[in-house]
């Protein structure tokens, strides 16, 4: 998929193209839609009918055909989706066709984890700086690049246009590390810390905490026990 070398601060769209207003519930089911369709044409699929997308995504037919009506109409009636065409216009829509810098502040075990993930760099996020405050850290080489003091952040989000920042820090910094981060100009965040992070408007969090997602997973398990 083409891919423009721009940085975080370009827009994605041309002057006086309008911004749809699209549901948040259908924006988190974009990124699954894309991943479907990259799945696809790495089988060599060049078409897809609606039913086969909303299988290889795991929704319905009914949810998926309303999602892509926000983006426009791409379908063609008797043929389906061009697999091609409609992954890059998913990919231009959720912002992923341009190169987006990536600040990872924590390089502990899951901060080493993130870092070495090259599902950021094959979906358009290039890691451009480890920061950690362990100063015992600093000068180690995670997946090619070098871990830094965190009082560089102002200087890193500014050298490189950063505007995503992820936070994989102890719970009880994660609240400075933000902090800092939205001072030097950082507007979305991804949260792995376990703690509830404030922000002021205008500044978008992702928490991904993997507890809950086991505790949710353990409560299904002692339903299904308790039924059977």
């Amino acid at each position: 998929m083409e891919r423009r070398a721009v940085t975080a601060r370009t827009p994605s769209r041309t002057l006086g193209e309008s911004v749809r207003d699209i549901p948040e519930a259908t924006v988190a089911r974009l990124p699954v839609y894309l991943r479907a369709l990259n799945t696809l044409a790495e089988a060599d699929t060049r078409t897809c009918s609606s039913e086969e997308l909303a299988t290889a995504a795991g929704v319905n037919s009914a949810k998926l055909r309303k999602d892509l009506s926000y983006l426009g109409s791409y379908g063609t009636r008797g043929v389906g989706y061009d697999v091609d065409y409609l992954r890059y216009q998913i990919a231009r829509e959720i912002g992923v066709t341009q190169d987006w810098p990536v600040v990872i502040v924590g390089i502990g075990n899951l901060g080493h984890a993130l870092a070495n993930y090259s599902g950021f760099r094959s979906r358009g996020f290039r890691v451009v700086a480890l920061l950690d405050a362990d100063d015992t850290r600093h000068g180690e080489v995670v997946a090619g690049v070098d871990v830094r003091a965190f009082d560089d952040l102002e200087e890193i989000v500014t050298t490189h246009g950063v505007a995503i920042g992820v936070i994989a820090a102890p719970a009880a910094a994660a609240q400075d590390v933000a902090d800092r981060m939205v001072a030097c100009g950082i507007t979305s965040i991804l949260n792995f810390a376990p703690s509830v992070i404030s922000v002021p408007d205008g500044v978008d969090v992702r928490k991904v905490d993997l507890s809950i997602e086991l505790q949710i997973l353990a409560y299904h398990e002692q339903r299904k026990a308790q039924l059977s």
